[in-house]
């Protein structure tokens, strides 16, 4: 006889998406999918998708009116300006809401450590010793969230995929890149994943390395790149030393038992191809 396929766990009855970029439209759907509610704060009006209910306003300031109560909050915003952004930020989030949500997700950035190249991979034991002003910025963020929301932090390194083709650009228009700079990334649909996946779980890591299993120099990607490509590899910058780090995804991969971009090969041969062929990326 067959075992029954794990259950999944249900989503939060309602959550609140800070911020709707491109993780939030991919994790949005997840949620519906599975009868929760979605709220969105953001800046702007644009078009929301189908079941996703939007409320404006800009956290540089006070809100003006309260926010309704949720049971989930994930936090996706980008780096405001100055170290002290994220924390003004989330200090009139939390004000505006009648309540601590039961679960808070702030996505930070594996940017926390800018610092001289580790001898080891850093884990989630790490401290990091931010020293320009977006890591200390980021830094601080990560604490105000744990501080005011209780808040799991997530760090992705850079994040790669459909629309975001930044590398593809500089190798097709044979940028001069540092090839010795040590490079991370995950996959949005990975990523979207993680968030997911966090949100459901009855106890959730404190913090998670959102990284895959291939940290390689950024020379090794851009050569890849270029050879599935068919031009030349971007040239190397002689002037540039070692720098970046190296981060162990364990604890990722041990959560979501399995990547489905786990390196860097399968994500940009996937990118690769639809634009050759003109496909646009499933929803």
């Amino acid at each position: 006889m067959n075992s029954p396929a794990p259950r999944i766990p249900a989503p939060p009855g309602r959550t609140l998406l800070v911020g709707f970029g491109k993780l939030g439209r991919g994790l949005a759907p997840r949620l519906l999918a599975d009868g929760g509610d979605v709220i969105v704060l953001r800046r702007s009006d644009d078009d929301l998708p189908a079941g996703v209910v939007g409320i404006r306003a800009d956290l540089a300031a006070p809100l003006e009116e309260r926010l309704p109560a949720v049971d989930a909050l994930v936090v996706t915003l980008p780096p405001p300006g100055g170290v002290s952004g994220y924390r003004t930020a989330l200090t009139h989030l939390a004000d505006a809401l009648p309540a601590v949500p039961a679960r808070t997700l702030f996505v930070s950035s594996t940017g926390v450590f800018d610092g001289p190249t580790s001898a080891h991979p850093i884990t989630e034991q790490d401290e990091p010793a931010p020293t320009s002003e977006r890591a200390r910025g980021l830094y601080d963020g990560e604490r105000a969230a744990i501080e005011l929301l209780s808040a799991v932090v997530v760090r992705p390194a850079g994040i790669y995929g459909p629309g975001r083709g930044f590398l593809l650009r500089q190798v097709r228009e044979n940028a001069v890149v540092n090839h010795r700079r040590l490079t991370n990334r995950i996959h949005e649909h990975d990523l979207v994943r993680t968030l997911d996946l966090l949100l459901r779980m009855p106890e959730p890591p404190a913090l998670v390395h959102a990284v895959d299993t291939a940290p390689a120099p950024l020379g090794e990607v851009v050569e890849y790149i270029a050879r599935t490509l068919g031009v030349d590899a971007p040239r190397d910058d002689p002037t540039a030393g070692p720098t970046g780090q190296v981060h162990d995804g364990s604890l990722l991969q041990s959560l979501l038992g399995h990547l489905e971009y786990p390196t860097y090969v399968e994500g940009y041969a996937e990118m690769i191809a639809q634009a050759a062929h003109h496909v646009s990326p499933p929803e």
